[in-house]
């Protein structure tokens, strides 16, 4: 039966190829002078908005109607060739031979002592960078996009490990190692300024049969200061990382028939790795614009990123319609290889009018413009304005007369009543039938003809989803076929150890943790297993696209039991929530155990590791029998962060269940601890079972202008906002009502701040304060507690943790100052090298330091190594720390570390 399929298959393909001869259009191929093929060369329709590019074997393919036209024929570092053609019926042959381009030194070559030419072009590129992105008013394009990724070698174990799967895979969905999985989009796409992109995806083909997110490349500018986190050679800070060599001028002809010269730059980093490019960009003389590019980057895996750029003149503004980015490397072990190409054909465009008119400039390092202009001069004025007057300008007076037109259209944007806290505007639709284009209505939109193995990999595909589509009623295929496949809401026994979420409709699901997923073990309950179970309902209402439902609310009811075998018991708790918008309402109740430390210093699954291994038990609990009302909302557009909450708890004390615990591995000079913990403040941790009444109210807020991304509707907030973050805590107990034992107000506020000082360079600080403002009666449990941490493996937030401070040891119930300093830094030591940056290594120095009134001053100062085993566990560090108290030094430590947590 498959091969009788696969036979009608190929049958098919050839009808479809052979009913593809008609129409009209031109065909080549493009290669040197020694008679190689130029891949992704550029070919252009001049006068019209028609382009493609040719494919890896340097063939092209164009629809166009009968007449005559001029084609333009691009290939980076070639010269550019125009050929003049003759269009009838039926595909018209038109090949070309592209000669390497012949650089010639202009008269200012440098001289001994001189600077390089390179530098007065760079200057004036980087002056106008902004002016040619804002010459683009709006423009709308069909894009055409094709991928491929590889995996060229897996781990030996890994290949062992899974040869079941991997041939499973191969099978079922054409994956194999060495064979590469291609994706190809088309979409329409639409832009206007400042900031709004509209993508719309019409056609999508894979040859993995699984649909792939489209690249995001298609707003990507080098003429922004940074391209994904890394610094352009046309960024107002070039000139601090890179060094430019001037490699000769060649000339071509430009869109209005007149002769352009074209300089070539070596872009030298100071010192290559992360953050920096390297290659070779080419400026317009005159326009200073982008004529072409190709740069290469490393990101902080290993992976390298080689970008090719060829732009073409679009009514006199030179746009990247011909892009193609490579890249290659190895993470965890696994190799791969993989490019991306992009080919954009402009329906719609419209030059900015405050823009149409291109300006001189002058570097006034070189020599002064004939006219310069003070402040005053530019204040107030209209960019065209100035510009009619006068054509010349200062590299100075450009960028102030471009900031000056910013701030007067963000005024009128805020006059128009428009979000100008919006720095991006974006969305995504797919066309409902982008996965169901027949293969002539490919043909008729790709812009890049498939090369052989390209239509082999995809025939593989189509044959594979024939297959499965096209089953014979009783054959082994089919029953095989249909056991596979599992309702995932039918019940079956294993999901009882496993979990499982169960979708009951479109609104409505019940989820389910498995007790066996939550074994752990600690001193106070023995071990310990706990499951959850939790029923959720949301509504929604209809909204504009089907990727941003705005919800009419989210209901959720659940519970969480743990059975203690240590002390035979059985605790949990019920909550109930709702949410509505940024707007959380959560009540829960029952009994359970807490760390004294809310924000839970160690891990449960850590504290069962070291309790059994090291026999170290860290964890030190308590008891609650309670009922909290939750309250959180994001008032202001998300600007504030509120979170309150009142709490009626009694708590009790609790002790190990038993006195002759034994560990796993009986360590000589250790012994398990009481689950007393000891304080510097208090002879005596321990307390009496009591009430307490408690509320907390958390606000926190940016100090400066929050800014945000909207993505399909959904408002984000920027990750990367560089504004201080302040939080401020008020927590009372409240004494004599409903008998409840504690009185006391304790106020605290913290601010936190990361911002970057260069190139994988970011220092990060948090310094927070507080007192208790009254203290009548408060128990250990209502202390200020602190992040510390007494194992060798040290988790969670890297500038905020103590590395060696004993976890309850200065906790306070007077008053207290903490302060946390980390500089990372892509250039300190080790990192000086070259190769210890390229394999992503990153080095940090960090001191933390706490006041209490018994701390002495507590200090760690410390080194760490970031990427302690390079493409293979990146994600993990190794700290030495020295201890301080009173300016006398303590002791020294060591740790190994990752920013992943593990447990709950």
């Amino acid at each position: 039966m498959k091969s009788t399929l696969l036979v009608l298959f190929v049958f098919l393909q050839s009808t479809i190829s052979f009913a593809q001869s008609g129409g009209t259009g031109l065909r080549g191929t493009i290669k040197n002078a020694q008679g190689e093929a130029l891949p992704y060369a550029a070919v252009v329709v001049k006068g019209t908005p028609s382009g493609t590019i040719t494919n890896a074997e340097g063939r092209y393919e164009i629809a166009l109607a009968p007449g005559k036209y001029t084609i333009v024929f691009q290939y980076l570092g070639f010269q550019t060739v125009q050929k003049s053609v003759d269009i009838e019926t039926g595909f018209t042959t038109l090949d070309a031979t592209l000669e390497e381009q012949a650089l010639r030194l202009a008269e200012v070559e440098a001289k001994a002592g001189n600077e390089d030419p390179a530098y007065t072009i760079m200057r004036r590129a980087i002056a106008k960078s902004r002016f040619h992105q804002l010459q683009v008013q709006r423009f709308k394009a069909r894009v055409y996009t094709k991928s491929s990724f590889t995996v060229t070698d897996l781990p030996n174990l890994a290949e062992m490990a899974f040869r079941k799967q991997l041939k499973e895979a191969e099978k079922e969905a054409n994956f194999k190692v060495g064979v590469p999985l291609l994706n190809e989009t088309v979409a329409e796409v639409s832009f206007s300024q400042p900031n709004t992109y509209r993508q719309r995806i019409i056609a999508n083909r894979n040859s993995q049969g699984d649909f792939l997110s489209p690249n995001q490349f298609y707003n990507a500018s080098f003429y922004n200061p940074t391209i994904a986190n890394t610094v352009s050679p046309l960024s107002p800070k070039a000139f601090a990382y890179y060094k430019f060599e001037y490699k000769g001028t060649f000339r071509e002809t430009g869109p209005d028939g007149k002769a352009i010269e074209i300089s070539k730059i070596q872009v030298i980093p100071r010192q290559y790795g992360e953050g920096v490019f390297r290659g070779s960009i080419y400026i317009i003389e005159n326009t200073w614009a982008i004529h072409s590019l190709q740069l290469e980057t490393i990101n902080n895996i290993g992976v390298s990123f080689t970008i090719r750029h060829v732009c073409t003149p679009i009514q006199g503004v030179w746009m990247p319609t011909n892009q193609r980015y490579n890249g290659s490397g190895s993470y965890l072990g696994v190799k791969a290889t993989g490019y991306y190409i992009r080919n954009l054909t402009f329906t719609e465009f419209v030059v900015n009018p405050a823009f149409v008119e291109d300006i001189e400039v002058a570097d006034e390092k070189k020599g002064p413009p004939t006219t310069t202009l003070s402040k005053g001069d530019i204040k107030g004025k209209q960019f065209d304005e100035l510009v009619k007057k006068q054509k010349e300008f200062s590299t100075k007076n450009l960028k102030q007369l471009v900031k000056e037109y910013e701030k007067q259209e963000k005024q009128a944007r805020k006059s128009r009543k428009e979000d100008v806290t919006v720095m991006r505007d974006d969305s995504l639709v797919v066309d409902s039938l982008a996965r169901k284009r027949s293969n002539t209505f490919w043909d008729s939109l790709r812009s890049v003809p498939l090369t052989s193995a390209e239509v082999k990999s995809y025939r593989k595909a189509d044959s594979l989803g024939l297959v499965r589509e096209i089953k014979a009623p009783g054959t082994d295929t089919t029953k095989r076929d249909t056991t596979k496949k599992k309702n995932p809401n039918r019940f079956s026994p294993g999901q009882l150890i496993s979990g499982n979420t169960w979708r009951l409709s479109k609104q409505s699901s019940l989820i389910y943790t498995s007790p066996i997923t939550r074994i752990e073990y600690n001193t106070v309950e023995g071990y310990s297993l706990e499951g959850a179970l939790t029923f959720r309902y949301r509504a929604r209402v209809d909204s504009v696209n089907r990727f941003r439902q705005i919800p009419l609310g989210e209901w959720t009811l659940g519970g969480t039991g743990r059975y203690q075998f240590g002390r035979k018991q059985f605790v949990g708790y019920g909550q109930a929530g709702y949410q509505y918008k940024n707007t959380r309402v959560n009540l829960s109740g029952g009994r359970y155990l807490y760390q004294f430390n809310p924000d839970n210093p160690i891990s449960p699954f850590l504290n069962s590791l070291t309790t059994l291994l090291f026999e170290q038990n860290f964890a030190k609990l308590y008891q609650k029998d309670f009922l909290n009302l939750t309250i959180s909302a994001t008032p202001f557009r998300q600007r504030l962060n509120l979170s309150s909450s009142l709490e009626y708890a009694q708590r009790s004390e609790l002790a190990n269940y038993k006195e002759d615990l034994k560990p796993w591995i009986n360590w000589r000079n250790r012994v398990y601890t009481a689950n007393r913990p000891e304080n510097a403040e208090l002879v005596n941790t321990g307390f009496l079972t009591h009430n307490a009444l408690v509320f907390n109210l958390t606000a926190s807020a940016r100090l400066g202008a929050t800014q945000y991304t909207i993505r399909n509707g959904r408002r984000t907030a920027l990750r990367d906002n560089d504004s201080p973050l302040l939080t401020v805590n008020y927590r009372k107990g409240i004494n004599g009502l409903a008998g409840s034992d504690v009185d006391y107000d304790f106020l605290q506020a913290t601010i936190s701040h990361s911002f970057e000082t260069g190139i994988r360079s970011r220092l990060n600080y948090q310094i927070g304060a507080g007192a208790f403002l009254t203290d009548k009666q408060l128990y250990f449990p209502d202390f200020k507690h602190f992040a510390g941490n007494q194992f060798f493996f040290q988790q969670g937030d890297v500038v905020s943790t103590f590395r060696l401070l004993p976890y309850y040891q200065y906790s306070t119930g007077k008053r207290f100052v903490e302060g946390h300093v980390l500089g990372e830094f892509r250039k300190l030591l080790v990192t000086q090298l070259t190769l210890v940056r390229l394999i992503g290594l990153k080095e940090n120095l960090f001191v933390h330091y706490l006041y209490t009134p018994n701390s002495q001053h507590y200090t760690e100062i410390g080194y760490g190594l970031d990427g302690l085993i390079p493409q293979v566990f990146p994600f993990f560090r190794v700290e030495v720390i020295s201890q301080w108290q009173d300016a006398k030094y303590q002791g020294l430590g060591f740790r190994i570390g990752t920013t992943l947590k593990f447990g709950r």
